[in-house]
């Protein structure tokens, strides 16, 4: 049975007998499948394959090299490293050269501190995403196929997060949110600020979770009327366009009906707040992508929600979106920025080993990398992500802004999940979820009668109108 892999940030212990990796007993070894276990573990295993993942280890044990990259950042010291076994003296070469520019990447994510080989990445001056992908790299088998063309991969994704960075490290932040906005209103979208936002997605929710269909203008009042005691500004045309943004991320069913207006209902997948604004929040970066703009997800958190917390979330929306030729735009959008500023870092020499890194098929069925590939990949990868340090220890002026936490939702569809659990419940009467059966009950009924009241008005306007 597969072993649980370890988070990400736990990379410098076993992950199976959680020791600290060390030059004698717990020497670290890379699989070709990118997990990394210690010496003696790997030596315990009841049959030659990856725990974790079940790949089969096709070299043997005692022939797969130190990873010595993990060892200097743990500080152990580092073995004299012996010749691996490759078909040929040039293959050699190349396998060490590739190695060393590895262990050079691996520096970055110092300084680090922790206990049970827990890195505490914070204080590097590379941001998490780049420290997750530069883990990636660091644990890749060079000496195995697999390894090598996972490690190329992993090259390609520094790469383009490197280009990321490097156009964020340009931008004017308030600028940026003046120009998001801006692309939002001329599609016929709009956000309301992260409080008024969830309000109006939730109850939109509200009135159609239960499969209901509703025009339009029905839809747009309800949640207007619900939205008035606490946001007075609340309109029917700023609602309409909340509408008209769900609207574009097809999250609506709309049935036609002929001398009348149509019909929207929730289509099923999205009838959770979860699914609902996962899908609205990936609208919004669509729409930022298609207009040019590069946000971080840190940047992406304070916009959308106003906060940090919703990093990760931001992160794995902007990754599911990248397209392989997002990276080919993001440097040609890089060389626009860099003309725009003057290139005072020099940044434009990087252009050639990030066109070369952008050019690598992403396709999972392409053809494993020779060993000349992987080295000019290697070299290539070093220098730009050593620009970007250089950058940001050099050149950078850019100021990080601490949003402001924004209130919650009164509004609830479902129980907390805390005060089932656990008994009680730390955020109290600000929790977006109900505590009792009788306040989720009252919720839902009270705003269902409403949309039936709407539904009526409108259907005697409607037969009025014909007559």
């Amino acid at each position: 049975m597969p072993v649980q892999a370890a988070q990400w940030t736990e990379f410098l212990s076993c992950p199976i007998c959680y020791n600290e990796f060390d030059s004698s007993g717990h020497q670290p070894i890379s699989l070709g499948c990118s997990h990394t276990v210690c010496k003696t573990c790997l030596h315990k295993l009841h049959r030659k394959a990856c725990p974790f993942d079940q790949t089969p280890i096709s070299t043997d044990i005692d022939l797969l090299p130190v990873n010595c990259a993990l060892l200097q950042l743990v500080g152990a010291q580092v073995p004299d490293v012996p010749p691996v076994s490759l078909s040929s003296a040039a293959y050699v070469e190349h396998y060490d050269l590739c190695r060393l520019c590895v262990e050079e990447l691996a520096l970055y994510l110092k300084p680090i501190s922790g206990a049970k080989g827990v890195a505490n990445l914070s204080p590097s001056v590379l941001s998490r995403p780049m420290q997750r992908k530069l883990v990636t790299l660091v644990n890749c088998q060079l000496v195995e196929e697999e390894g090598r063309v996972r490690a190329v991969r992993a090259a390609r994704s520094l790469g383009e997060r490197t280009v990321t960075e490097l156009i964020l490290q340009h931008q004017n932040p308030q600028q940026l949110s003046a120009n998001l906005w801006a692309a939002v209103r001329a599609r016929g979208c709009q956000f309301l600020g992260p409080a008024m936002q969830e309000d109006a997605l939730k109850l939109v929710l509200l009135a159609l979770e239960d499969g209901s269909a509703l025009s339009r203008k029905v839809l747009v009042l309800f949640v207007v009327q619900k939205l008035e005691a606490r946001f007075p500004q609340a309109s029917k045309t700023s609602i309409g366009h909340v509408v008209q943004l769900l609207y574009r991320a097809s999250c609506f069913k709309v049935t036609k009906r002929d001398e009348d207006s149509s019909l929207m209902q929730l289509k099923e997948e999205f009838r959770t707040y979860e699914a609902l604004r996962r899908e609205h929040d990936a609208q919004i970066v669509h729409i930022a992508m298609e207009a040019g703009l590069r946000i971080s997800p840190e940047q992406w958190s304070s916009l959308l929600y106003g906060d940090l917390v919703h990093k990760s979330h931001m992160q794995s929306i902007i990754d599911k979106l990248q397209s392989p030729e997002s990276f080919a735009k993001s440097v040609q959008e890089l060389t626009i920025v860099l003309q725009r500023t003057g290139d005072p870092a020099n940044l434009t020499s990087l252009r050639p080993h990030l066109e070369l890194l952008a050019n690598i098929d992403h396709n999972p069925d392409a053809p494993p990398p020779s060993w000349a590939e992987l080295e000019s990949v290697m070299l290539a990868v070093k220098l730009v992500v050593h620009g970007l340090v250089e950058f940001i220890q050099n050149f950078s002026k850019k100021s990080h802004e601490t949003p402001q936490p924004q209130a919650n939702s009164k509004y609830k569809t479902s129980m907390c999940r805390d005060l089932r659990q656990q008994g009680g419940c730390p955020r109290g009467t600000s929790c977006t979820f109900a505590h009792t059966q009788d306040e989720l009950e009252n919720e839902t009924q009270q705003s269902l009668k409403l949309v039936q009241t709407n539904l009526y008005k409108q259907e005697n306007k409607s037969d009025a109108l014909k007559t």
